[in-house]
């Protein structure tokens, strides 16, 4: 791990940076992992599946994959120490998630929340495990993607908008926690970390576009957009990032 920026909270760039991406196996995912070890990350993407994370290690050779139910809180903790034995961790990337709708608010199904709620509990589990490590880091950066919904909720999105808005207010109370300690005595040394929320309407990748050549996808976000957005989390300062909400550009 470069101490690059220390005493800013900025790195050039992520050379030498380790970075956890959770729900690595995603389309996004895959961008994620493959921007960052082009950028010369050390790059630990976290999936479910062994298969999956098999045949992303095959697209993205040069990933540390690690299998980990990330809704089990004591799985994820043995992780986040395991690692931390053997290194600092610079980067917390959450992209856990999905859509799940209903016909209105009475079409919002106890299978759907669950997982909704699910996508929340790995968010809770992975920023508690890895807390310590990003606040110590040079320049700790953790990052999950949220909704426009969360700003216009509707009936059919209920159960999913609702997981986006607890999301987005326990990174804010993550932000809260890294300022404080920053503050105090202890942790006078560090560079700073910084929570940061992205937002999007939706995101999409070639693959879906290719499913669907008649759709235009207006108004998502691109995962090698989100991709570039994460790599930026180090060139910018940490009281710029820390709790910002930030809208990612959609490509026509």
């Amino acid at each position: 791990m470069t101490d690059a920026g220390a005493g800013t909270g900025v790195s050039p760039d992520v050379t030498g940076r380790r970075i956890v991406v959770a729900g690595a196996t995603s389309a996004s995912g895959t961008a994620v992992c493959a921007a960052l070890l082009e950028a010369g990350a050390d790059v630990v993407a976290v999936g479910s599946d062994a298969g999956r994370l098999a045949e992303l290690e095959r697209r993205a050779p040069g990933i540390t994959p690690e299998v980990c139910d990330l809704a089990d809180t004591a799985a994820v903790d043995a992780l986040a120490a395991r690692l931390g034995a053997g290194g600092g961790i610079d980067g917390l990337i959450h992209l856990v998630g999905g859509w799940v709708g209903g016909a209105g608010i009475p079409g919002q199904s106890e299978e759907g929340w669950a997982a909704m709620e699910r996508s929340f509990r790995t968010l809770r589990s992975t920023t508690r495990a890895f807390y310590p490590a990003l606040l110590a880091s040079p320049a700790g950066r953790v990052a999950f993607v949220s909704s426009v919904s969360v700003e216009a909720p509707t009936a059919s999105g209920a159960s999913y908008t609702a997981a986006k808005a607890a999301s987005e207010s326990w990174m804010r109370s993550v932000a809260d926690g890294f300022r404080r300690d920053a503050e105090s005595e202890s942790q006078a040394s560090g560079g700073g970390a910084a929570a940061t929320i992205f937002v999007v309407k939706a995101l999409v990748d070639e693959r879906m576009r290719d499913a669907s050549p008649e759709k235009t996808f207006a108004g998502f976000t691109d995962v090698r957009d989100l991709a570039t957005a994460v790599l930026g989390l180090w060139q910018r300062p940490a009281a710029d990032l820390n709790g910002a909400r930030i809208r990612l550009p959609s490509r026509p």
